[in-house]
C-alpha cells in the first residue's frame, strides 16, 4: 500500500497515540467507527493470533466503555507479539486521551497511561546470561 493509500484510510478525525513495551513500538491511529482493528494492514485476529492479546491490547476501550466506536490502525515493530500488544495497548490508551480528557480518571486509575519499563537485563561479563554464573563444582 502506498503512501497515498494509506492517507485515505486516515482521513477526517483521528486521533494519535505511541505506546512501547520492551523492545516494541506501536504507533496507534483512532478514528470514530464501527470497531475495525488493523495491524500492520492485516485483521487483529490474523496478526496476533491470540484472543488474549488482543483482549490484552484491547483494554483501554472496554475501561472508557467505547468499544466498537472507534477504528483503530496500528503500525506495530520490534520484539515479539507479547510486547507489541502492551504497546498497542498503551497507544490505544493514549490516542485516546487525545480524544477526550473526561477518560483520563478511569484510565489512570487502571494503570492504563503507566508505560511498563521491565526490559531484559543486559548479560554481565563472566556469565552465561544476565545472572545465571557458571556451575560450581567444589571436587
Amino acid at each position: 500500500m502506498s503512501k497515498l493509500q494509506n492517507q485515505k484510510i486516515i482521513t477526517g478525525t483521528h486521533y494519535r497515540g505511541l505506546g512501547r513495551r520492551k523492545s516494541s513500538t506501536a504507533r496507534v491511529i483512532i478514528k470514530p467507527g464501527q470497531g475495525k482493528f488493523i495491524i500492520n494492514k492485516r485483521e487483529a485476529k490474523d496478526y496476533l493470533m491470540s484472543d488474549l492479546l488482543i483482549k490484552d491490547a484491547l483494554q483501554p476501550l472496554g475501561i472508557t466503555e467505547t468499544t466498537g466506536t472507534w477504528d483503530i490502525f496500528v503500525n506495530a515493530s520490534g520484539g515479539g507479539l507479547s510486547g507489541q500488544a502492551g504497546a498497542i495497548r498503551l497507544g490505544i490508551a493514549r490516542a485516546l486521551l487525545n480524544a477526550s480528557k473526561d477518560y483520563r480518571p478511569n484510565l489512570k486509575e487502571t494503570g492504563m497511561l503507566t508505560r511498563d519499563a521491565r526490559a531484559k537485563e543486559r548479560k554481565k561479563y563472566g556469565l552465561r546470561k544476565a545472572r545465571r554464573a557458571r556451575q560450581f563444582s567444589k571436587r
